[in-house]
């Protein structure tokens, strides 16, 4: 490893944990911090893809990794976590997972509507506060928790989803101050479309024109871990921050609304997806 790997492993590692890990994004933060030298303890539904990404990691980058199948919906979500890494010092923690609803919001149900506060709140808070008091104690650690620019306003078509990235966003700035001068940072990672195999499954029609395209998931990874420790917050890729930037300064919030109204309706019609 070199200088700069060891010493993200020091302030990071042994071990980070990356919740939603199995595919995607997920697996785009896990062969990152593994070509970093941190082992990863790894959390997803499915065991099958699990299984094959850990095998993956370790013959490519000679890590450690642990499988933990598990819905992240789960009542009970956090004792399982608890006692599959009680053995093991998480020196950071990626919360991934997302469960998004995209259409009208009456017509998906309510059980649907409370997952997505399951999946998208309880989950990250959870975890936070029970891997945050550990790193607290060790003075040193990382908590990188990812939200999308939806959340950043009302999103009409994806109203409960962008409600939980909101409050992904609050949680991360108010944690990034609160343990700072604890030794651990916080970053809110506030992505656009990216090309993850979920969201290429639902079948978006393209924006074209101007719009951005969407990210890769190693480059909306790479630019998260990178700016962890630098900032409280990341817009990955050039064209996502210019166009955000632009809203914020230039658009009234009621503008942006229905901007974020007319591209979702664009991409989905009249369609209800579910991604998860």
């Amino acid at each position: 490893m070199t200088d700069k790997a060891d010493a993200f492993t020091e302030k990071y590692g042994p071990w980070a944990l990356v919740a939603g890990a199995s595919v995607g994004l997920g697996a785009a933060f896990a062969s990152e911090l593994a070509q970093k030298g941190v082992n990863v303890a790894l959390i997803a539904r499915k065991p099958g893809p699990l299984g094959e990404l850990s095998a993956d990691l370790q013959r490519r980058y000679n890590v450690s990794v642990k499988t933990i199948p598990l819905d992240l919906a789960a009542p009970d979500m956090l004792k399982t976590i608890a006692a599959e890494t009680d053995d093991l010092e998480i020196g950071l923690l990626v919360y991934n997972t997302a469960y998004m609803l995209i259409g009208p919001f009456l017509e998906h149900s309510l059980d649907k509507q409370l997952r997505s506060i399951d999946v998208n709140c309880r989950g990250p808070l959870t975890l936070a506060h029970h891997f945050g008091q550990k790193m607290v104690e060790r003075k040193r650690g990382g908590i990188i928790l990812m939200s999308s620019l939806s959340g950043l306003q009302g999103a009409p078509w994806l109203a409960s989803y962008g409600a939980t990235k909101a409050f992904n966003i609050v949680l991360a700035e108010g944690l990034w101050y609160e343990l700072k001068d604890e030794g651990v940072d916080v970053l809110v990672c506030c992505a656009g479309a990216i090309a993850t195999p979920n969201y290429i499954a639902s079948q978006p029609v393209a924006l074209g024109g101007m719009a951005p395209k969407p990210l890769s998931t190693e480059k909306v990874a790479r630019e998260a871990v990178a700016a962890l420790g630098k900032k409280h917050m990341v817009v990955p890729g050039r064209a996502y921050r210019f166009s955000s930037m632009l809203l914020d300064k230039f658009m009234s919030r009621k503008r942006r609304i229905k901007i974020m109204a007319d591209s979702t309706e664009k991409m989905y019609g009249d369609r209800l997806v579910t991604i998860n």
